[in-house]
């Protein structure tokens, strides 16, 4: 098996940080855009989609900074994060995701992204 590389993607936000994190990390707030469904417990998330599910491992998170999971299936050394930053020129929310994803397959799941984030946009008002 190959091992995964990290990609880090880049989206510009009008919100604020504080409402972005709320989006990022509450099961609410995920369900809007994320996953059909989210619950939590002992901070083990578990997401919906159409009937399968999966489930991810809080790991750390600092309020209106970042939030990073470890989806429970994946190695280790592997998470997906989503980072709120300011941008120092414009002083515009930035929304950082970072994941890991075999070098073959970065361009799709960069894509699934995309339209994640699209949804999330939808929801936020962008």
């Amino acid at each position: 098996m190959s091992k995964k590389v990290l990609y880090t993607l880049e989206y510009p936000v009008r919100c604020s940080p504080a409402i972005l994190y709320d989006f990022l990390y509450t099961p609410a707030g995920l369900q809007e855009w994320f996953a059909d469904k989210v619950d939590e417990k002992d901070g083990i998330y578990s997401f919906n989609w159409n009937g399968s599910e999966d489930k991810a491992q809080l790991l750390e998170t600092e309020e209106e900074k970042f939030v990073r999971y470890r989806w429970l299936h994946a190695a280790k050394d592997e998470y997906f994060e989503f980072r709120i930053e300011k941008s120092e020129v414009t002083n515009q929310t930035i929304l950082v995701i970072k994941d890991f994803a075999d070098k073959k397959d970065i361009k799709d799941q960069s894509q699934l992204w995309g339209y994640q984030v699209k949804d999330l946009f939808h929801r936020l008002g962008n």
